[in-house]
């Protein structure tokens, strides 16, 4: 595993919709331009740190246990890597039962497996190796011992796999880590693995801290603290990309970080394709062959086994003439349970098309939108060259086309939302909203490139509408 696969983020795992950041940049471009007064942010709470105060805050943390139980720097370390750096949850249950918890955090082994290290450690034997006579076993905590060579040759395989803070004893059912430390001594003569050995820590210790966060911007090293309970939006200071401070992915306002999640994995993967296949086609009920009705007549013969037979009841053609009452009437039989299957598929199949194919247009006009922005600079450029007003005259046309990006951006992320909401008044409450804002945005959509024709204050009037409607519509389903 080279340095380039360490996964820092779980938002690369399902990604964004796409590379381009539109709502960071509109938001930028908009900000405190429409008069709309928020009743909250939609920015986090947070703060960008480089690699060294993270490290003051893992040294914060371990002195703050230390100083309330009884146990060295090292088993501090990994307890609280372990528990997600939570002091009284540890502290509690290390008051209640250390020794269960101990062996529970992977500082303790079972009493059993300790006593068997006894004979290796008197003759100096590795049991990986099946050698002995060595003076020196690097051992761990459990007590179980083995050579230095083994142990290199056990470390260097786990952090090839992408494992650091978790690598456990080599011994047979023995959970037991061993601490960074006892890591760093057994590498000291091969500084790239150390290295590499290190990134990999500090990347288990953040991803491990519910408050802290690796940047998903290309090539940063900064890492993101904040205490937000909500997927709100953070933007790294030094290479100014935006994303959720819960899961890394990009912005998805209103939809949960869940809920997102669910949706990009359904638009990425093949179960739509088997949707379809479940909706459009069916079985030859003689040789099983998967057929697609291709013409409107319901007499099928299938092209394998040569079978007639009736697309909507699977009755033998032969004996369906005189048999039609018996394919138009509801009765209680497989054939039709099989068909009430084929039902239920096909409306699934029209539910997601429709939220899908609606999240798809938005994300394409976002694409288009970004050259009517490029247009509108250019414009801005020609008619200041023109001597027809000053920069600051023309800006409010670059602003409304931002506004406009801010608000199709909220509105895209919107139809996951309603695709996962449960039917019931809060979901009939969501899409009223969701038709209002999609008004709104479309009339924004339109007079922003009809500018010429759009007086300023139409305009203007038709971008706080628009910002109005997006507001509120987070101010009830996100905040």
């Amino acid at each position: 595993m080279d340095d380039e696969d360490m996964s820092c983020t779980s938002g690369e795992d399902y990604g964004g919709y796409g590379d381009e950041d539109y709502y960071n940049e509109a938001d930028i471009d908009a900000a405190d331009d429409v008069a709309v007064t928020p009743t909250q942010s939609e920015e986090a709470d947070y703060e960008c740190l480089s690699v060294n105060q993270v490290e003051r805050v893992f040294i914060d943390g371990v002195n703050s246990l230390l100083s309330r139980i009884q146990i060295n720097e090292k088993q501090a370390r990994i307890l609280l890597e372990v528990n997600q750096w939570d002091i009284d949850k540890i502290v509690s249950r290390y008051r209640k039962d250390r020794a269960e918890f101990l062996r529970k955090s992977h500082l303790e082994t079972r009493p059993e497996q300790k006593r068997k290290h006894s004979t290796a450690v008197t003759k100096g034997y590795c049991s990986v190796c099946a050698m002995d006579g060595y003076t020196d076993l690097p051992r761990l905590n459990c007590g179980h011992c083995f050579c230095e060579h083994c142990w290199k040759s056990h470390i260097e395989s786990r952090v090839s796999e992408g494992v650091a803070a978790r690598i456990e004893c080599m011994e047979s059912e023995c959970e037991v880590y061993a601490p960074a430390e006892f890591v760093l001594i057994i590498l000291r003569s091969s500084p790239s693995l150390k290295t590499k050995y290190e990134r990999f820590l500090l990347r288990d210790l953040v991803n491990s801290h519910p408050h802290l966060k690796f940047c998903v911007g290309n090539d940063c090293q900064v890492i993101i603290r904040s205490t937000e309970v909500k997927p709100k939006r953070v933007t790294c200071q030094c290479c100014h990309t935006s994303f959720c401070v819960k899961c890394g992915a990009d912005y998805h306002a209103p939809t949960s970080c869940e809920t997102i999640r669910q949706w990009m994995t359904k638009c990425a993967d093949d179960s739509e394709t088997a949707n379809y296949i479940s909706a459009h086609t069916k079985d030859c009920p003689q040789c099983h062959s998967c057929i697609e009705k291709a013409g409107g007549c319901n007499h099928i013969q299938c092209t394998r086994c040569r079978h007639h037979f009736c697309w909507m009841c699977f009755g033998d053609w032969k004996s369906h003439g005189s048999e039609y009452y018996e394919c138009s009437r509801y009765k209680e039989n497989p054939s039709v349970a099989a068909e009430a299957n084929h039902v239920k598929a096909r409306r699934a199949l029209e539910k997601y098309l429709h939220y899908f194919e609606r999240f798809e247009n938005h994300s394409k006009s976002l694409k288009m939108e970004e050259e009517l922005r490029d247009k509108i600079r250019k414009k801005i450029d020609d008619k200041v060259n023109e001597h027809n007003g000053t920069w600051i005259d023309w800006q409010y046309l670059h602003k409304s086309v931002s506004l406009l990006t801010k608000c199709r951006y909220t509105l895209q992320y919107t139809y996951p939302f309603a695709y996962y909401l449960t039917a019931g008044p809060r979901k009939n409450l969501f899409e009223y909203q969701q038709a209002q804002l999609e008004k709104e945005v479309e009339e924004l959509a339109w007079a922003v490139e009809r500018a010429d024709g759009t007086a300023r204050g139409a305009l203007e009037a038709h971008m706080h509408r628009a910002e109005h409607k997006r507001q509120t519509l987070l101010h009830d389903f996100f905040f």
